[in-house]
């Protein structure tokens, strides 16, 4: 009896040396329209699909592999007497290999102004059914859906014979790419129509296995495209904790804007400044809080250059990242032989999806993109700020937002003086952040101050207007608003409500 190996492929990387392989095993090629054209370019023999059942390919190939002779030589179990049976009778040939990948659906949604008709016209219809069928009957059929199975498999089968373990794989590898397939589909559908989630998709590939997770005791991988927004190009293996801070000084440093630069330790701010140079905004960042930075994670919106670098290999740092680096400043970085240096390839401030996990599903919420409005700033206090304040105001505003609840932070000159986060009480947050500034001779008189929610007694504000504050910012919204307007009105210091509040937990 003839045996077949079915290719299909879109992705045509390797496909004519696979196939010239497999007629060594005296594998008869089934191929559809451009597979098979191909493969006849090189002289592989190979018999179209549609001469094989007697149907031709129709409707401009949306329908051409929908057929009982080719699901059947799939399908049919070949230790069940009566399948085997049925496939005799029905002139069908066992299928034992099928080699499968997609119509490019993902790269065609990337297209600039891509029209939908081209989007619905690279939806693989026949394609997924041939993998899954394949998949289904794995006990007696290989399926192959990437270019980078084909070696191994080729090595198997010159040794004899393709291992049970092996099909099983292969089986598992193909329904997890249907369904990341079909998870692109549905995900973007659900856009462009404009429809509300009502089920949540996550479906990405795993691309890296990390030493360990948060702790030595878990192990973590990343799965996704974290390498098309950071390259790590020295250094030791960049960690899970790592990747969580970086991602904290990033999103924190792109909000800041130019000449940004944020020192990160434990995902909240050590030191974060906007200053006249790279340089500048390290040195105002560092001061802040020089003993925290040690063993932390410094990010720049610009290029690094040698002065910096020199400056950074002062202390021990995790991760310094930049959108570049002067070559000369790499030949300084890379003398600290384990520290990463990550260059970011793209803004990772980009809307999506917060998710955690929790008992029996997931929490999920739009990403805090929203940024202040100055137009909507509401000044409530008799005193108004100065423009120098209120761009000390912003600075501070952002920086808290980017830090764990609750958060206080103090500023000035756009630079971080002072950082309280994470604490249960408001008040705590205050003492620590002058506490922090005190222990490292920073004077915090006319400073301003920033809160990421409002103060529910006055006595929040009252401890910032006692660590020498003259200004501060805050959402308002709390019954006892009253109560805090005029408190900083007989301390004569301004305040601002945003009417945005700025939680991080």
């Amino acid at each position: 009896m003839e045996k077949f190996a079915l290719i299909s492929v879109s992705d045509k990387t390797g496909i004519v040396e696979f196939a010239k392989s497999l007629l060594k095993f005296d594998y008869e090629i089934l191929a559809t329209g451009n597979t098979a054209k191909l493969l006849s370019q090189n002289k592989i023999p190979v018999k179209e699909v549609s001469d094989l059942t007697g149907f031709p390919e129709i409707f401009e190939g949306r329908v051409k592999t929908l057929h009982p002779k080719i699901f059947g030589g799939i399908l049919f179990r070949r230790d069940n007497y009566e399948d085997k049976i049925q496939a005799k009778e029905n002139h069908i040939s066992p299928i034992d290999i099928v080699c499968v990948n997609l119509y490019p659906f993902v790269q065609t949604i990337h297209k600039a102004n891509v029209r939908i008709d081209d989007v619905i016209e690279n939806i693989d219809i026949g394609g997924p059914s041939l993998v899954r069928a394949a998949a289904k009957n794995y006990k007696y059929v290989s399926i192959i859906t990437n270019p980078t199975q084909y070696d191994s498999f080729l090595q198997e089968l010159e040794a004899g014979k393709i291992s049970d373990s092996t099909r099983e794989k292969l089986a598992v590898a193909a329904f997890s790419y249907t369904s990341n397939y079909d998870t692109h589909i549905a995900n973007y559908l659900e856009k462009r129509f404009g429809l509300e989630k009502s089920y949540i998709r996550i479906n990405e590939k795993l691309t890296k296995k990390l030493r360990y997770g948060e702790n030595p005791h878990q192990s973590a991988n990343i799965f996704g495209d974290f390498e098309e927004y950071f390259e790590v190009f020295h250094g030791k293996e960049i960690s899970y904790n790592n990747i969580l801070d970086l991602i904290a000084g990033v999103e924190l440093c792109e909000e800041l804007g130019e000449n940004a630069c944020t020192i990160i330790k434990h995902n909240n701010a050590a030191g974060a400044a906007v200053g006249i140079s790279p340089l500048d905004a390290y040195l105002k960042a560092l001061k802040c809080d020089p003993v925290s930075a040690f063993g932390g994670i410094v990010t720049f919106n610009h290029k690094v250059d040698l002065k910096t670098a020199e400056k950074l290999n002062e202390i021990f740092l995790e991760i310094v990242c930049a959108s570049s680096f002067s070559e000369e400043a790499i030949q300084i970085l890379k003398k600290k032989k384990d520290r990463r240096l990550v260059r970011k390839l793209k803004s990772i401030t980009e809307e999506g999806l917060s998710i955690r996990t929790i008992p029996g599903g997931l929490l999920v919420q739009n990403k805090d993109l929203i940024t202040l409005d100055k137009e909507n700033l509401k000044v409530v206090t008799n005193r108004k700020p100065t423009e120098k304040e209120l761009e000390d105001l912003t600075f501070a505003w952002i920086v808290a937002k980017h830090t764990k609840s609750n958060a206080i932070v103090f500023a000035k000159d756009k630079t971080t003086l002072g950082v309280g986060a994470g604490q249960m009480s408001r008040l705590d947050s205050s003492k620590i952040a002058y506490m922090k500034a005190k222990e490292h001779g920073l004077d915090l008189t006319d400073s301003v101050a920033a809160s990421d929610a409002f103060f529910p007694f006055a006595d929040g504000l009252l401890e910032i207007i006692k660590c020498g504050a003259t200004a501060v910012i805050q959402p308002g919204g709390s019954v006892r608003d009253q109560e805090v307007i005029d408190a900083a009105n007989q301390n004569n210091i301004t305040m601002i409500f945003t009417g945005i509040r700025h939680f991080k937990h």
